[in-house]
């Protein structure tokens, strides 16, 4: 009984270790999710592709992974299984030696369905382990955990441009090196968890968990307006990680890579915002981050179509600053809502993420076709101010059993 206690009193510890391991996979998930909007202008020019056409293959990919997260959310919330971490990565390397050897533009669907299905099943306890490393401190843990992802998509497109661009698209299956590593960490990480999960049996009151006094009608309400600020967030990300770089190169007639350059420079402050967000969520409140976070960035969306290239660069960033720190806080947020269900909340939340950024990315890409990628930028401009819908969120205050 003494170990028992002693375990359950560490449990409010934060481990580090753990949080840094599974954020190092997480960006090693999507480093290997970005190596597809990245390959873009290559594809576009090897297969003939209409902006309709790349639309299709973003959909492709984020809907296998939208579609299967909050099923598996659901079951891992009933049966957690440590080894679908490992499985899931193994389903992306698959994906991504599939890729390299394409030459059939159906054979690349398939490839990144498989990469999109192994980011379904590592999301959801991916967040599960986050939570149960955070000691409490759960806006920093999975800010921490969310970086690792921000980080793998920022430096994803500078290593397509270093590496694929010049060398040709074989050489996206060097990417399947990251998914090996990733597969042997998740290993590790499997075993820890394993034994956090045995724990957790045994204890009879655990400490860690938040109740929240509200009626399941108002639960609800407030997770389908998190789901509408996801939607503003994610869908103008979309315009940005897509088609960001045909923009430069449509606008001011700069070269592939250092379109390139720039979006890394976009993702990189994304990265960066995310991990502000989650420990400035935990400090000053998660609702406030969510205001600061989308509507803050609607004045800087709303100028960008208009601005010089240095300029463009700069708003770029700083709209990547600002806007990046909402998802940490909205997802926490829906797990204090719902502290029971975290891996349908995680299933849900960035599975309706990955959703909403790949019939996103498809709509935009027909709408480029039909008037101009400087004309989708400034439609969806508008997107953070639905940010004011934030109003409606209720000031939750957790209160542990």
């Amino acid at each position: 009984m003494e170990n028992v206690q002693t375990k359950t009193m560490n449990s409010q510890t934060i481990v580090y270790p753990i949080l840094f391991m599974i954020s190092f996979s997480h960006f090693l998930n999507d480093l290997i999710q970005s190596t597809i909007p990245s390959l873009y202008p290559i594809l576009k020019g090897e297969f003939s592709l209409s902006f309709a056409q790349i639309g299709i293959i973003t959909l492709v990919f984020q809907l296998t992974a939208s579609i299967l997260q909050p099923f598996v959310g659901i079951y891992t919330d009933k049966r957690p299984n440590p080894r679908s971490l490992a499985i899931g990565m193994g389903l992306s390397m698959a994906g991504l030696l599939l890729l390299a050897a394409a030459h059939q533009y159906y054979v690349i669907l398939i490839a990144v369905a498989l990469i999109g299905m192994g980011s379904s099943v590592f999301h959801p306890e991916a967040s599960r382990v986050a939570q149960l490393a955070s000691g409490g401190q759960k806006g920093l843990a999975q800010s921490i955990f969310q970086v690792g992802g921000n980080s793998g998509s920022a430096i994803g497109p500078l290593l397509v441009a270093l590496i694929v661009l010049p060398l040709g698209q074989g050489y996206v299956g060097l990417f399947a090196i990251a998914a090996f590593i990733g597969i042997i960490v998740l290993w590790r990480i499997g075993n820890w968890y394993a034994e956090r999960l045995s724990l957790r049996k045994t204890a009879k009151h655990p400490n860690d968990i938040i109740t929240i006094e509200l009626s399941r009608k108002k639960v609800i309400f407030s997770v389908v307006v998190l789901l509408a600020l996801v939607f503003s967030k994610y869908i103008y990300l979309a315009s940005m990680t897509n088609y960001f770089t045909f923009f430069l190169i449509d606008k001011f007639h700069i070269s592939v890579k250092d379109s390139q350059l720039y979006l890394f420079m976009f993702l990189a402050a994304v990265a960066i915002g995310t991990l502000l967000g989650g420990k400035l969520g935990d400090k000053y409140g998660r609702k406030k981050i969510i205001w600061t976070s989308i509507l803050g960035a609607a004045p800087f969306t709303l100028c960008l179509p208009y601005l010089s290239l240095v300029w463009t660069v700069i708003f770029a960033v700083l709209i990547g600053l600002i806007i990046a720190s909402a998802f940490s806080a909205i997802l926490v947020y829906a797990t204090d809502l719902m502290p029971n269900k975290i891996g349908l909340v995680a299933g849900l939340f960035f599975g309706f993420m990955f959703g909403m950024g790949g019939i996103g990315s498809a709509v935009l890409g027909a709408l480029a076709d039909d008037t101009s990628i400087e004309y989708v930028f400034k439609i969806c401009a508008f997107l953070p101010l639905m940010g004011i819908i934030t109003a409606f969120l209720p000031n939750i205050k957790g209160r542990k059993k």
